[in-house]
């Protein structure tokens, strides 16, 4: 027979039932270890990471009000959160037996006990503890990744007066539990400017969830935010909670709010005004706590006057709004940006560090940036890609000719960098007339480099 790999605690004042558990349990599990004492626990979960332990109720000093092992119970879990107690107890004290559970107690077993419900008991309780530590470690991944995530948004640039204003409101704002209203171009950050106000919140040690409510159909729109029942919709095979539920005790940004059908903004006006959200296939309210926080690049006071957005929606969503500069209002700050993203992609593509001339930077603050702040990083990146000198210059961002009379000017706000440099290389070699060795030399390729990308776009 075969033995658990399994590590048992037995804590009991009575010898006699510390021997014969010790005796029967090493039949069955590797490691099986006895304490008379309680006071020694803390030594012993300090030094060992045991998967059940068997904690009696009542210790000699204090014979039968239970107190002495709900102290210990207590004591446990604080030290292992993932920790699974089963509670021995004699037959009179069930009920203090079932309290234990309330309080964290896994289970009970009753002295004196068969040994073969012993055994199960133990079984069927490892599988908790393997629960517990998962759900411990998906805890721990989760404040890994989220204070990973809020380190990649702790730093914002911007020292231009237009983003001071900005950053100085988020200082105010941030420390309510306020509604706020980000609006801005696309580009302009209104996702970072949202994860500022919630790390520097009360909720800053809680979830942070983003929705994106252009992304999610009109269908799945109840699903997504406000959870469902197993078997509310076909493919509904659990029970799950939704976004709004997730975000309780933290903040729940809705970004592209002015996206939503006007009969969605209804759903959600509810939510918010009744605090309440009810899982599809289910007339249970739950209730939730979260800090809202929109965001949109559209129109919405044109909206509601064009009734394409819910007034009273408006109303709850912007107690405090905040209107985000466009990139050409803070030109002051892309010398900063630019650096700093070319640290991130240098370090990325494993390259030595490239900086930019002085003639280039004011080529780039003099561009007009209709894509902004996500423009600025995409042109850098792809810079940071083509380019094979050290020092870039302006051909390498794709940027306007400055010179009246030069060529047309290749401006591009689109974000897929293959289909921008497959677009740029067919231009170039259309102006040299199919000159392999010209259109290189303009896109600072080698004439290896261009004919391996030519190849690459079926140019």
């Amino acid at each position: 027979m075969s033995k658990h790999d399994a590590k048992i605690l037995i804590v009991d004042d009575d010898q006699d039932v510390l021997l014969a558990a010790k005796l029967f349990l090493k039949q069955h599990f590797i490691t099986v270890h006895t304490e008379k004492n309680p006071e020694n626990i803390p030594d012993l979960l300090r030094n060992e990471a045991y998967d059940v332990i068997l904690l009696d109720m009542n210790f000699q000093r204090d014979a039968t009000s239970g107190k002495e092992g709900f102290h210990w119970l207590n004591k446990i879990l604080e030290l292992d959160p993932a920790a699974v107690v089963i509670f021995i107890t004699g037959y009179g004290d069930i009920e203090l037996a079932v309290q234990g559970i309330k309080e964290g107690a896994t289970n009970f077993i009753l002295k004196p006990w068969d040994n073969k419900k012993l055994l199960a008991t133990i079984t069927a309780n490892l599988q908790v503890r393997s629960n517990k530590k998962e759900i411990e470690g998906l805890r721990s991944t989760q404040k890994v990744m989220m204070a990973s995530q809020d380190q990649a948004y702790s730093n914002i640039i911007g020292k231009a007066p237009a983003m001071q204003r900005v950053l100085n409101v988020v200082e105010k704002v941030a420390k309510t539990d306020a509604n706020v209203l980000i609006l801005g171009e696309n580009g302009t950050g209104k996702e970072l400017i949202a994860r500022a106000i919630h790390r520097a919140s009360g909720r800053k040690d809680q979830v942070f969830i983003s929705v994106d409510l252009g992304a999610i159909s009109e269908s799945l729109f109840e699903a997504e935010l406000f959870g469902f029942k197993k078997g509310a919709f076909t493919d509904a095979k659990e029970d799950r909670a939704g976004r709004f539920e997730a975000a309780s005790k933290g903040t729940i940004f809705l970004d592209e709010i002015g996206n939503l059908p006007v009969n969605l903004q209804t759903k959600l006006l509810r939510v918010l005004e009744y605090r309440n959200v009810t899982r599809l296939g289910t007339n249970k309210d739950i209730p939730i706590d979260v800090r809202l926080v929109c965001a949109t690049n559209m129109p919405l006071y044109q909206m509601v006057k064009d009734n394409k957005f819910r007034q009273d929606l408006l109303y709850r969503i912007n107690t405090v709004e905040i209107p985000l500069p466009p990139l050409r209002e803070r030109v002051e700050d892309i010398p900063e940006l630019v650096e700093h993203f070319l640290e991130i992609y240098t370090k990325k593509y494993n390259m030595p560090q490239k900086r930019i001339n002085s003639s280039t930077m004011r080529r780039l603050e003099k561009h007009d940036w209709p894509g902004n702040i996500r423009e600025l990083q995409h042109a850098v990146e792809r810079a940071v890609i083509m380019s094979e000198s050290n020092v870039l210059e302006p051909r390498d961002f794709f940027l306007p000719q400055s010179k009246e009379g030069e060529e047309e000017e290749v401006i591009t706000t689109n974000t897929n960098l293959q289909e921008t440099e497959k677009i740029l290389i067919r231009k170039v070699i259309d102006k040299h007339g199919g000159n392999i060795s010209r259109a290189a030399n303009e896109l600072g390729l080698t004439r290896a480099s261009l004919y391996r990308r030519i190849e690459k776009y079926g140019l």
